[in-house]
C-alpha cells in the first residue's frame, strides 16, 4: 500500500484512523484499555534502518520499486503523526476510540499492524485480570477470607504463548489489578512484586531427616549473631504438637526452605498428605522458626478439593494459635493454585472457602475463555473528508469523520451513564447543561441528559515528535489505580456478563453526518448496479 500511495502521490495527503472493538471480551460489559506505554516507546523509535531497506529491496514483491521510494522510506518517522488515546487502566466501551492517529496516510498505514498488536493482547489481558480480580474479592474489594480480602498472583509464565505473550501477560495483569507476578524479570523490569513458592519436585528431592541435621538459622535480631539448629528445634515442636507420623522427608524439605528464606517461609503442603503430613510439617517449622525470630507467610495448596481443603487449614491455624498462644498463626496465607479461573472462582465463593491468595496461570495468561480482543484499525476521515465503509453487517458500518468522545455522568451518582462521540468541530458538552443523543444505528428520537460531569476521554499522547500525554495517564501504577477505581463505578450490571448494554451514542449533528454519507454511497453504489 505505502508505494501505491507513494506512486500516486496521494503519501502526503493526511488521513485519520481509529481504534476500536466492536464487542466487550468474555461475554461481559466492558473492557479495559491498556498498551499504550509500548506504543510510546514504539513511534519514538520509528525508523526503517539500512537493513531494513535491503532486505525489502531482495524482495520479489519489491523488486520493480523505485529507488526514490526507498530513499522515502529511509527519511520517514513520526514527527507528522499526532495520536490521541484513552488513559490506560480506563474502563472503556465498543465503538468508543481507544486511539486517534493522524498524519501523513503511508506513515499512520505503516503503524496499523504494530499499535493493533500492542493494544489487543494487553486490553485482553487486563480485561481477563479484573474480571478475576472482581470475582476473588468483589467489586468494591467487600468480600473478606478469614478477614482477608483476598489477593490475586500471576502463575502463568510456563504456561503463556512464548517469552513476549509471557511477559505481557505478566505486566498486564497487573493493570487490572492482580497483586503480584511470578515472573522475575516482569518485577526487573517494571519494579512489580514478585512472588513465588517451592515446587513438589523440591519436596521430593528430600528424603530423611538426617540431609539436614546440620542446618542453622540465624536467630533474628541476636547481638551476637547467635545461631539455632533448625532441625532439633523443629522436633521438640512436632513433639510438643503429638504429630511424629508426618512424612520425614517432606518435614526435611521444609526445614531447609525455611533456613533458605526464613522471612518468605511459604510451603506447598500437598506432595504427599495435604492435612495429615504437609499442613502439621509446615506448622511445625513455622513454631521453631517463630522462636528464632521469623514470622512464617504460610501455605500453597495446588491439587484436591481447593474449598474443603483451604478451609481445614484455616480452622487448624486458629486452633493451633489458640492452643499455645500463637496468634500470628491465624494470619498465614492460604494460596491456592491448580487450574483456576473465573468460573472456579465463583464456585469456591458460593462453596465457601478458606483462600486468602490465588496463585492464576493458564487460564489468566492464554485468555482460554476467549483469546482475542479483536481491536480494528479503520480510516474516518481522508484529505479532509469522512470515510464511510458499508457492510450488509449493521455491526461493521464505520461511523464516519474525526471524532471527540465523552463520557458523561448524570443523576446524581458516580455512575457513568452515556459515552458520547461528537464531530471534531463541535461545542464539547457541558455540565449542568442538556445534551440531545442519538444511537447510532437507529431514526430512534434523541435521547436527553443533563451531565452532572463530564469526561473527555481522549488526550494527545504524540504530537510533533514529543510525548504530550502526563506519564500518570500510562504508567503501569496509575493504570492499575484507574482501573480499580473505574470498576467501583461501574453499574453492577455491567461487571461481569452483558446484562444491560453499556450506551454508546452519537450527537445529533454526527449522527445526520452518518446517515447522510451512508445514503449518499448506498446511492452511488445503486447507480453504478444499473
Amino acid at each position: 500500500m505505502a508505494y501505491g500511495y507513494w506512486k500516486t502521490k496521494m503519501h502526503h495527503k493526511q488521513a485519520t484512523f481509529e481504534v476500536f472493538f466492536r464487542k466487550n471480551p468474555f461475554k461481559g460489559g466492558f473492557t479495559i484499555f491498556a498498551g499504550i506505554d509500548e506504543v510510546i516507546k514504539f513511534v519514538a523509535h520509528y525508523k526503517f534502518t539500512e537493513d531494513d531497506i535491503n532486505y525489502l529491496k531482495s524482495l520479489h514483491t519489491f523488486q520493480n520499486c523505485e529507488q526514490a521510494f526507498f530513499d522515502y522510506l529511509s527519511a520517514l518517522d513520526c514527527s507528522e503523526v499526532t495520536i490521541r488515546s484513552a488513559q490506560m487502566g480506563s474502563v472503556v466501551f465498543p465503538r468508543v476510540p481507544l486511539l486517534v492517529i493522524s498524519g501523513p496516510i503511508v506513515i499512520v498505514q505503516l503503524l496499523e499492524t504494530t499499535i493493533l498488536n500492542l493494544v489487543n493482547f494487553p486490553s485482553l489481558i487486563a480485561t481477563n485480570a479484573s474480571r478475576m480480580v472482581i470475582a476473588a474479592r468483589g467489586q468494591f474489594g467487600q468480600r473478606k477470607v478469614y478477614g482477608k480480602s483476598p489477593k490475586c498472583a500471576e502463575f502463568g509464565l510456563r504456561r503463556a504463548q512464548g517469552p513476549d505473550g509471557g511477559l505481557s501477560a505478566s505486566k498486564y495483569c497487573m493493570v487490572g489489578g492482580f497483586d503480584a507476578v511470578a515472573n522475575v524479570l516482569c518485577g526487573k523490569l517494571t519494579g512489580m512484586p514478585v512472588i513465588g513458592t517451592h515446587a513438589h519436585s523440591f519436596v521430593m528431592s528430600f528424603d530423611s531427616l538426617d540431609e539436614v541435621k546440620d542446618l542453622t538459622v540465624l536467630v533474628n535480631n541476636s547481638e551476637n549473631e547467635e545461631t539455632c539448629n533448625l532441625l532439633q528445634l523443629v522436633l521438640v515442636k512436632r513433639k510438643m504438637c503429638g504429630w511424629n507420623n508426618t512424612n520425614d522427608g517432606e518435614l526435611a524439605s521444609f526445614i531447609a526452605y525455611g533456613v533458605a528464606f526464613p522471612n518468605a517461609f511459604l510451603c506447598l503442603i500437598d506432595t504427599y498428605d495435604t492435612i495429615e503430613s504437609g499442613l502439621k510439617n509446615f506448622i511445625v517449622v513455622a513454631l521453631a522458626l517463630k522462636e528464632c525470630g521469623y514470622t512464617s507467610r504460610g501455605i500453597r495448596l495446588d491439587s484436591g478439593d481447593l474449598a474443603q481443603l483451604s478451609i481445614a487449614c484455616q480452622e487448624e491455624f486458629i486452633r493451633v494459635a489458640k492452643l499455645y498462644n500463637q496468634g500470628w498463626l491465624k494470619d498465614c496465607d492460604v494460596v491456592a493454585s491448580n487450574d483456576i479461573n473465573e468460573k472456579t472462582l465463583h464456585e469456591l465463593n458460593e462453596r465457601g472457602h478458606g483462600i486468602t491468595s490465588f496463585g492464576i496461570g493458564t487460564n489468566l495468561v492464554t485468555c482460554q475463555a476467549q483469546p482475542a480482543l479483536g481491536c480494528v484499525f479503520k480510516l474516518v476521515q481522508f484529505d479532509g473528508q469522512p470515510r464511510i465503509k458499508l457492510s450488509n453487517d449493521i455491526e461493521k458500518v464505520l461511523i464516519p469523520g474525526e471524532k471527540r468522545a465523552f463520557r458523561l455522568y448524570g443523576g446524581g451518582s458516580s455512575k457513568p451513564m452515556v459515552d458520547l462521540m461528537i464531530c471534531a468541530d463541535e461545542d464539547a458538552p457541558q455540565e449542568g447543561q442538556e445534551v440531545k443523543y442519538r444511537d447510532p444505528f437507529t431514526q430512534n428520537d434523541a435521547k436527553r441528559i443533563i451531565p452532572t460531569q463530564v469526561e473527555e476521554i481522549l488526550h494527545t499522547l504524540w504530537s510533533k515528535g514529543k510525548v504530550l500525554m502526563s506519564e500518570d495517564m500510562y504508567s503501569l501504577t496509575k493504570a492499575r489505580e484507574r482501573c480499580m477505581n473505574s470498576i467501583q463505578n461501574l453499574d453492577q450490571n455491567l461487571l461481569l456478563e452483558d446484562k444491560e448494554k453499556y450506551p454508546v451514542c452519537v450527537s445529533e449533528k454526527l449522527h445526520a453526518d452518518l446517515y447522510r454519507l451512508w445514503e449518499s454511497k448506498k446511492d452511488s453504489s445503486s447507480k453504478r448496479n444499473t
